[in-house]
């Protein structure tokens, strides 16, 4: 009788919310960017499975350290939340030179989405496809500028790998996201810009930008006709990215566990798998990797992205 009723009593308390506070999710970057979207369908879900409120929180620029003085500035009992790609600690600190160590102020939790970067442009521009991109470029040097989400990120380095696989000299410039950088390159003041698909291909779709070429190692499922990097002769920059849930390494684990079981409850649901596949993000539900196997990837990321920058002579801007 006992163990009957302790068997009923584990659903009933897992039910419960972890407190009568709200589960903050702060984001790096304004609204209708990649991690906001990714930060109110997850924490809408988040919402459903816990029974209390979850709250996203933008606050974007200085190349993630606003979003990480917050971050590590609030109470570490598991209810702020980090909703952040993979790049904040694997690329940026080699640009930022933060106070905090990428490699264990923050403890990855949850992969929630990932893709590859497509490289976009402005419709009225004549190039077609990536060759004629490429003689477009070497055709008007000087003139031709590509854009980056934030300087130092993936969305930055690609575009200088680009440079150099294709010897080309596109001028770099930054932006606090990526809502305002396609703004500009649909209004022609830039040219070009590597994105994350889930903003970049509702603008491709509408016919507002042009696509030339995603840089996972195989075609985007929303993207079909647009060619890898790889077939058009650049497999060197071949390159993925991810964004997850990360939270304070000493926060209590029990809350922890609650929140990444929550999280994968909810991205398993048909209909936020179906609406993240639709901004050309793949989900992983079958086999999701712990928290540790992110944080041996991140490491190994890390490392991989600092000798990119050096092989590209990259200088902090």
């Amino acid at each position: 009788a006992t163990a009957a009723t302790l068997a009923l009593a584990v659903p009933a308390l897992q039910a419960q919310p972890l407190s009568d506070k709200p589960i903050r999710i702060l984001v790096g970057a304004p609204a209708g960017g990649t991690a906001d979207i990714l930060a109110r369908l997850v924490g809408d879900g988040l919402a459903k499975g816990l029974g209390q409120p979850v709250i996203v929180d933008n606050k974007p620029g200085a190349l993630g350290a606003i979003v990480m003085e917050s971050f590590l500035s609030a109470p570490r009992d598991g209810h702020t939340l980090l909703m952040s790609v993979n790049g904040l600690f694997t690329e940026l600190p080699h640009t930022l030179k933060p106070k905090y160590d990428p490699l264990t102020a923050a403890r990855p939790l949850v992969e929630v989405a990932g893709s590859g970067l497509v490289l976009v442009g402005n419709t009225a521009l004549p190039p077609k496809n990536m060759a004629e991109l490429v003689a477009y470029v070497k055709a008007n040097p000087g003139h031709v500028n590509f854009a980056s989400y934030t300087p130092g990120t993936l969305s930055h380095v690609m575009g200088l790998l680009l440079n150099r696989a294709a010897g080309l000299d596109m001028q770099h410039i930054g932006y606090k996201g990526s809502p305002p950088a396609l703004q500009d390159v649909m209004g022609g003041q830039v040219q070009y810009m590597f994105d994350g698909l889930a903003t970049s291909i509702p603008n491709i779709k509408g016919g507002k930008l042009r696509a030339f070429a995603v840089s996972a190692p195989e075609r985007s499922f929303a993207l079909p006709d647009v060619p890898t990097l790889a077939e058009l002769g650049y497999a060197e920059m071949t390159r993925t990215a991810w964004l997850g849930l990360w939270v304070h390494p000493d926060a209590p684990a029990a809350a922890q566990q609650r929140i990444r079981d929550e999280t994968l409850k909810a991205l398993a649901v048909p209909a936020l798998r179906e609406r993240l596949m639709g901004l050309g993000l793949n989900v992983n539900t079958t086999k999701p990797p712990t928290p540790d196997e992110m944080w041996k990837s991140i490491a190994a990321d890390h490392k991989a992205m600092g000798d990119a920058l050096r092989a590209v002579n990259y200088k902090p801007e």
